[in-house]
């Protein structure tokens, strides 16, 4: 069997390499303007990116700072922070873009249209984002607040662009949609500086009613964190199957309103035992009828 001769690949004469640099060079020589214009616009935008975002987050920052000067809520702060730096980082997009020849009303038309498909999709985000525009300039609650919101009660921790965020009693964080929080009744247990407890205690029909109100307001008086200025009301609420309702509604100031609730409710079971006045449970009284056979 014969074998065959591979084929060695032509080498290109010393001549031939001349000539193709020659031709690189000239290339590059007729071109050098537009090479460099295209290098220095480049580098020009990627420098309009960078310093263009340490600008943005120092304006983001100065605003934060001077809505803090002004005491203004840290949920609106943060908002408001992370409104102005994406609205102004699309701004540095823009000039960009445009920085590398890039038409910049043509890059609008297709950030607007982008915006309106992104929007026919996303219209529950856009009209998150607008319930929170709304949240922030009504200012239903601040942050720190204690509110119940569609059924979700916790404190305020911020108000974001697209949500709230509550964290509850038991330290669990719950994240509600803005367009939820304005689309359903908002209870705001923070924001007036007092707060009336209510109690309802029942004693036995057997009970003298005016020795048992001068027991409950003895009690409540002795308690300083009440406001007496406010007063304190008891009275007569219903006649029920097994006992007697008293409706007793003093008032506190809002921050002590579970401790005063828990200590009162204790000291006026407390004060009616040792006054033998009786706290009914509820009772059945079963007759037997023997049928004779």
């Amino acid at each position: 069997m014969s074998q065959e001769t591979p084929e060695v690949p032509e080498v290109p004469s010393v001549d031939a390499i001349h000539e193709g640099m020659q031709d690189a060079h000239m290339w590059l020589t007729d071109n050098s303007d537009l090479l460099i214009g295209y290098a220095v616009n480049i580098i020009t935008a990627v420098l309009i990116l960078f310093i263009g975002n340490i600008i943005t987050k120092m304006v983001a920052n100065s605003v934060s700072k001077m809505l803090e000067k002004r005491r203004m809520d840290k949920a609106v702060v943060d908002f408001v922070h992370a409104l102005v730096r994406y609205l102004l980082f699309v701004i540095v997009l823009i000039a960009a873009l445009g920085r590398l020849g890039v038409q910049t009303a043509s890059v609008v038309a297709v950030i607007g249209a982008a915006g309106l498909a992104v929007g026919l999709a996303l219209q529950g985000s856009l009209s998150n984002f607008a319930a929170g525009v709304l949240i922030v300039a009504f200012r239903p609650f601040k942050s720190g607040d204690y509110v119940e919101i569609g059924g979700v009660a916790g404190s305020v921790e911020s108000i974001q662009i697209f949500q709230t965020v509550l964290t509850t009693p038991d330290n669990k964080m719950v994240v509600v949609p803005n367009g939820g929080v304005i689309g359903s009744p908002i209870t705001n247990y923070s924001r007036h500086a007092t707060r009336r407890v209510d109690h309802v205690i029942g004693v036995s029909y057997g009970a003298d009613l005016k020795k048992t109100e001068q027991v409950i307001r003895q009690t409540l008086e002795a308690d300083d964190r009440l406001l007496k200025d406010k007063g304190i009301q008891i009275g007569v609420l219903a006649l029920a199957d097994s006992s007697v309702n008293f409706v007793v509604r003093p008032w506190c100031r809002t921050e002590e309103y579970w401790d005063v609730y828990f200590d009162t409710l204790q000291a006026i079971k407390i004060a009616l035992d040792e006054n033998g006045i009786e706290i009914p449970f509820p009772q059945m009284d079963v007759h037997l009828n023997k049928v004779e056979s």
